[in-house]
């Protein structure tokens, strides 16, 4: 007897359609499901990477977490002076905006040794090296 593809009539997949409401892809998790004998999609090493990066090139949006980024600086406002400031929320969001375009700034030359020592990892030595570039001691830390 010659093999034939399985149909839904063969497989029991008319009851699994029967069950399913009337008008097509209502685009819940069952439709992102792969049938029986598909793959799953992947993307290509990288492909994510690259998607990831031009969403946050796109947006303008922090980068950093508001409560939490608010909860290091008053911690670190209670280490060094202890008589009880208080930080107003204009304030905060100025110092997170100041950071994050520091930070930015800082792995973007960081990236750039990187990739003038033909690597494609950012490793320490690479921020260490854009700081003394700057002429940004490593007293301050």
């Amino acid at each position: 007897m010659a093999r034939t593809k399985h149909t839904l009539a063969n497989t029991g997949g008319a009851a699994r359609a029967a069950a399913r409401p009337a008008g097509g892809g209502g685009g819940g998790a069952a439709a992102a499901a792969p049938m029986p004998g598909q793959r799953k999609h992947r993307y290509r090493p990288g492909t994510r990477a690259i998607m990831e990066i031009r969403k946050f090139q796109r947006s303008t949006d922090l980068l950093l977490r508001k409560l939490p980024f608010a909860r290091l600086v008053r911690e670190l406002t209670l280490h060094y002076n202890t008589s009880g400031l208080r930080w107003q929320a204009e304030a905060l969001l100025a110092l997170q905006e100041a950071s994050e375009d520091y930070l930015v700034r800082l792995f973007e030359d960081s990236n750039l040794c990187a990739i003038h020592s033909r690597r494609v990892t950012v490793m320490v030595k690479d921020i260490q090296l854009t700081r003394r570039i700057r002429g940004l001691s490593e007293a301050t830390r």
